[in-house]
């Protein structure tokens, strides 16, 4: 099967700046990936490349099965891009806003009217169809711009910061959106983002870049099975655990290590199994368990665990 995005040793330069240094990577169709890392990172270089806009010093990308310089034109009309600005004309509605671009992506008539206002009513902006945009809010706009995005059906989303600046309401509404399209019809979509627990909501892969350099890839399952040997789990106690009960704890075999929190504690072990010696010897100490539950590590933990890996990295002299 044919990868919906391709990338081997893919580097840009600007100037004496290295944007991107050899990003090799592969996603298929209907995954989302969350490309994160901080600003200056590469994410951005690595849409425009992707896309065509920019030329490669090295490397190569496909993208649909095609090559984004040699079929930049046919690629743009099968991907869909939402810019972190959204782009939109103050002076024109809502309406007229999607009407333009329908136009220019060749749907015209009743076709390009009945498309817009699908997604109009998608994306809960019928009722300010007729609005000029000047007076949205930036939730409003971002919903049009997604709306925009959507207009030609592309089969790969490019989304840079799709929530940056949204309250927590229109942010929740915007991932909602954002799941579903990626569920729909095997579409692909790459997702640049600060936003961890937004990423962790959509993202099958995680591509975590720093200074140009891609530094962990792939499921963020598969990437935790790499970082941490063992399990954690959360054990509700009704209250913290006293000190005594922890430095039990670490004693057991099959128990990495033991640290109380608010409700209990927190213990890493082995294998679920040791979970059972965990809860044995609590009970035995007539300290009451109200409950035990592995706790998965969310993209948010493997991000923060690449970036210390990092970071080690370069102090050791090694990055």
């Amino acid at each position: 099967m044919t990868a919906a995005i391709e990338a081997h040793d893919l580097t840009r330069t600007f100037g004496e700046n290295i944007a991107l240094d050899g990003l090799t990577l592969e996603l298929q169709a209907g995954e989302v990936l969350a490309l994160l890392g901080p600003n200056g990172a590469g994410k951005t270089t690595t849409v425009r490349l992707l896309n065509g806009v920019l030329k490669p010093d090295r490397g190569r990308a496909r993208v649909l099965g095609l090559d984004p310089l040699v079929d930049g034109e046919e690629l743009r009309r099968r991907t869909g891009v939402l810019t972190e600005g959204a782009g939109l004309d103050d002076r024109l509605t809502a309406r007229e806003n999607l009407t333009f671009v329908a136009q220019i992506r060749g749907l015209r008539g009743r076709q390009g009217e009945t498309r817009v206002d699908d997604l109009l009513g998608r994306f809960g902006m019928i009722d300010r169809a007729n609005d000029k945009v000047q007076g949205f809010s930036t939730g409003q706009r971002k919903r049009l711009a997604l709306a925009r995005a959507l207009l030609h059906d592309p089969e790969v989303l490019f989304l840079d910061e799709p929530t940056s600046g949204l309250d927590p309401a229109a942010t929740r509404d915007v991932i909602d959106l954002l799941g579903s399209l990626a569920a729909e019809h095997g579409r692909t979509v790459v997702l640049c983002t600060h936003f961890l627990g937004e990423a962790g909501r959509l993202a099958h892969r995680m591509a975590v870049l720093h200074h140009g350099q891609l530094h962990a890839y792939g499921r963020p399952d598969e990437l935790a099975a790499r970082l941490w040997d063992g399990v954690d789990a959360d054990v509700d106690l009704g209250a913290p655990a006293d000190d005594r009960t922890v430095a039990l704890l670490v004693e057991l075999d099959g128990v990495q290590a033991a640290e109380t929190t608010a409700s209990g504690l927190r213990v890493r072990v082995d294998d679920r199994e040791a979970m059972a010696a965990v809860v044995a010897m609590l009970v035995a100490r007539e300290v009451p368990v109200y409950g035990a539950v592995p706790r998965t590590p969310t993209l948010e933990d493997v991000y923060f665990a690449v970036e210390a890996q990092f970071r080690k990295d370069r102090a050791d002299g090694h990055g």
